[in-house]
């Protein structure tokens, strides 16, 4: 049970970061439910490999570089799923910074 108000709560994330960041569009909450599964296993498996690969930078700029990591990783999931649309990488950062902030609070849930 858990787990899935985790789900919904990244997917209401996602559709609030959407909707407030100028750039990104989010076509509706099922999007934004396939995205936030995706999301998930990408945050699970993807970025932990990317994070040891870039750790030379992300020592030398301490730590901002991550917000890069995420901002691409936002955009390969809106190259993944149909019905995400993304203009450019500020809109992609700005958005990924936005589910970042509010992501510790549902970490906390």
């Amino acid at each position: 049970m858990l787990i899935i108000l985790k789900w919904v709560g990244l997917a209401l994330i996602i559709t609030f970061a959407g909707w407030i960041t100028p750039g990104i569009s989010i076509e509706n909450f099922t999007t934004a439910l396939i995205a936030a599964v995706l999301i998930a296993l990408i945050n699970t498996f993807i970025k932990p490999v990317l994070l040891l690969l870039t750790l030379p930078i992300n020592i030398l700029t301490l730590g901002i570089f991550t917000l890069v990591i995420n901002a691409l990783l936002f955009m390969f999931v809106a190259y993944l799923v149909p019905g995400i649309e993304v203009s450019n990488f500020l809109s992609a950062l700005l958005c990924s910074l936005l589910i970042s902030i509010f992501s510790i609070g549902l970490a906390w849930i």
